[in-house]
């Protein structure tokens, strides 16, 4: 199995191109993911990931993401290699994102989380919606 889940922050805007055989959109762009512990005394440190988005998947990201705005993807990691004019063998690691999602809170700012929402519901992970109600009465306790 092939699934790379990450979040982070974008280090660029999204940089659009369109193939030259049959004109499919691509968006690149790259994330900034911090890595989960830091050494007792040194700052955390983050992975820069490149990420790639195809057809639909990439003129979304290339409409609504930004630098520095906190997103989601979901996709494949990828291998390349090629060949440069000079016979350099060149290789790159990149993840081929089949799913992009907003990951900033509304509060901050950024609004059009209607794609995470739709996916998630407005119920994620963190947000317990109007349904939950917090009471300090024991008298309902089955113990």
């Amino acid at each position: 199995m092939n699934k790379v889940i990450l979040m982070g922050r974008l280090t660029r805007d999204p940089e659009v191109r369109y193939t030259q055989t049959n004109n499919t959109l691509v968006a690149s762009f790259s994330l900034a993911v911090n890595r989960r512990f830091a050494k007792q005394g040194e700052e955390r440190q983050a992975d820069f990931v490149n990420i790639v988005a195809w057809s639909k998947t990439g003129e979304f990201c290339s409409k609504y993401f930004k630098k520095g705005q906190q997103v989601g993807v979901i996709g494949r990691l990828q291998t390349r290699n090629w060949d440069d004019d000079q016979g350099v063998k060149h290789y790159v690691t990149e993840v081929v994102a089949e799913e992009a999602y907003f990951a900033d809170s509304k509060r901050d700012g950024e609004a059009g989380n209607a794609a995470f929402d739709s996916n998630f519901g407005a119920t994620a992970p963190g947000n317990m919606g109007s349904d939950f109600e917090v009471t300090s009465s024991t008298d309902d306790l089955p113990f």
